[in-house]
C-alpha cells in the first residue's frame, strides 16, 4: 500500500472539511480517530475517490483519484457505517456477484468467486438467504463479502463496530485481525485500533496526531475530556 496525500483538501459549500495535509501512508493496518465532525471521514473518502479532493490531489499505488478513478476502484474497496446501505439486492449471493459483473466473468467464475468469499467469512450457509432477514452481524460480514470479492489491495472501513452488540463487535475484531488486505479503519472504537501500525487523529478538519496507538490514543482521549 502507498498512498499519498499532496496538499490534499475538502470544502463543502463554503465549509472546509479538511485543511490541505501532505501525507504518505504505507503501513498495513491504519487507524483514523477523532471527534465527530472532524474530519475523519472525508479523509477516508478522498482515498477512494468518494469525495474529489477541492485543491491537491490523492494518489493511490501510483493512480490519482480523480485522473484515474477506475483504477483507484479497482485498488481500494470500501465498506460504510450502515451495511444497509451496501447490500441492495434481496438474495444475498446475487449482491455479492453483482460486484463482479464489471470483471466479465463467466457465470461459473462468479459462482466460484462467490462461494469462495463467502466460505472466507463462514457465511456459506446465508448465500440463499434473504438479505433483510440478516442479523447485524450478519449484515456486516456479508458487506465484507460483497467487498472483497473484487479483491481490492486496501479496505477502509467505516465504523464497522457502531452498531453492533458485543458479540458481533468481536466478532468483527477477529474476522479484521486475519484478514491479509491492507486496512484503513475509522472508529471510535478505541479497543479496536489498539494494535495497528498507526494512528492518526483528526480535529476540526486538520490532522493533529500521528504516531503509535499509545500515544495517539491518549493524545484523543485528552481531546475528549476522557
Amino acid at each position: 500500500m502507498d498512498i499519498h496525500f499532496e496538499e490534499a483538501s475538502a470544502r463543502y459549500e463554503g465549509r472546509t472539511a479538511l485543511e490541505p495535509l501532505t501525507l504518505r501512508l504505507t503501513e498495513r493496518r491504519i487507524g483514523v480517530i477523532g471527534l465527530n465532525g472532524s474530519g475523519k471521514t472525508t479523509f477516508a473518502r478522498l482515498i477512494n475517490g468518494l469525495v474529489k479532493p477541492s485543491s491537491g490531489r490523492v494518489v493511490v499505488n501510483g493512480f490519482d483519484t480523480v485522473k484515474e478513478s477506475e483504477a483507484v476502484r479497482a485498488e481500494v474497496g470500501f465498506i460504510f457505517q450502515n451495511p444497509q446501505n451496501q447490500i441492495i439486492l434481496p438474495i444475498l449471493k446475487e449482491d455479492i456477484a453483482l460486484g463482479l459483473k464489471r470483471k466479465k466473468l463467466s457465470k461459473t467464475d462468479r459462482d466460484t468467486a462467490v462461494a469462495a468469499v463467502l466460505a472466507r467469512f463462514g457465511i456459506a450457509h446465508l448465500a440463499d438467504r434473504r438479505t433483510h432477514e440478516l442479523s447485524g452481524g450478519e449484515l456486516q460480514l456479508s458487506a465484507f463479502a460483497s467487498v472483497l470479492v473484487t479483491e481490492p489491495e486496501i479496505l477502509i472501513l467505516d465504523e464497522p463496530t457502531n452498531q453492533l452488540d458485543l458479540k458481533n463487535r468481536n466478532l468483527m475484531e477477529r474476522t479484521m485481525a486475519g484478514m491479509a488486505e491492507n486496512l484503513i479503519v475509522v472508529s471510535h472504537d478505541l479497543a479496536l485500533v489498539e494494535g495497528f501500525d498507526r494512528v492518526l487523529l483528526f480535529s476540526q478538519g486538520r490532522l493533529i496526531g500521528d504516531g503509535k496507538p499509545d500515544a495517539v490514543i491518549a493524545q484523543y482521549r485528552t481531546l475528549a475530556g476522557a
